[in-house]
């Protein structure tokens, strides 16, 4: 029961409001404004409209007047003297009417004037009001403007969306020094002893060539004196100096190891 009540008494809350909404009841007074003048001009009128009728009565009463002091006349000319005496007492009660119809119609005036400047009056605050009802319209429409645009930036998050832009460059950054890294180590594991097979290969194909001009020149040592700085070369060797030949055993240990090396260097190169 009682939550009952609860949303009874909160939907004449939001009733209310609904009711109590700035431009409704701007034009509700407008229109009570406008009803109000209306209805005061329609007693202005009727006000206006008795005034003519005391107007109009006044002038008739004053006519009669002057009609029975002529008829009056008349009859005294004639020789008819009671004639003459009773329209002059019927004036006199004519005048008498004239004279209270003269003091309603003064005071008939004077109000139907005073009500047309009240309508004048009432009328320029209408105008005003209607005036002030529009502009205050304007200003609850763009309060209710810089409302919704106050809650849309309320809305907003920026710092968020900052954090998460500078997290997203650092890893990409973290990405490219990465994928340069990865370049830099294959470049020194593959191209670089390419390139240094390369040079090698390039150098021992110029030693050739230097060797073969030296033969075509006549510069080249003979077949004999080659030998024989060979046998030089290996005497030397038996001896201890620098530069000599080594024994059968030390050269087939160095052929192996050169084996496997090879072995290895054509597995990196594979892999």
């Amino acid at each position: 029961m009682r939550r009952f009540f609860n949303w009874l008494k909160g939907l004449f809350n939001k009733t209310m409001d609904k009711i109590e909404d700035p431009e409704v009841m701007l034009d509700q007074a407008r229109r009570d404004m406008q009803a109000t003048l209306i209805a005061n001009k329609e007693k202005a009128v009727q006000a206006i409209t008795q005034k003519n009728r005391l107007e109009q009565m006044l002038a008739d009463a004053k006519t009669r007047s002057t009609e029975l002091e002529k008829q009056a006349t008349m009859a005294l000319k004639q020789g008819k003297r009671d004639l003459a005496t009773q329209l002059m007492r019927e004036k006199i009660n004519n005048d008498a009417v004239i004279a209270q119809l003269q003091t309603s119609y003064d005071q008939a005036v004077a109000t139907v004037e005073a009500v047309k400047t009240a309508i004048r009056r009432q009328d320029e605050e209408v105008r005003k009001k209607t005036a002030e009802a529009l502009a205050l319209k304007a200003q609850w429409k763009q309060a209710q403007i810089q409302s919704s645009i106050s809650k849309a930036l309320d809305g907003l998050t920026f710092e968020n969306q900052f954090e998460g832009f500078g997290a997203a460059q650092e890893r990409i950054r973290m990405a490219q020094s990465e994928a340069a890294a990865r370049q830099e180590m294959q470049g020194e594991s593959i191209q670089g002893k390419i390139a240094a097979l390369q040079d090698a290969s390039a150098d021992a194909e110029a030693e050739e060539a230097v060797n073969a001009l030296e033969q075509r020149l006549g510069l080249a040592p003979a077949p004999a004196a080659q030998e024989q700085q060979t046998q030089s070369v290996s005497v030397g060797a038996s001896n201890g100096q620098p530069g000599a030949a080594t024994n059968p055993a030390q050269d087939a240990a160095l052929q192996s190891e050169a084996e496997k090396q090879i072995e290895e260097l054509e597995k990196r190169i594979q892999s």
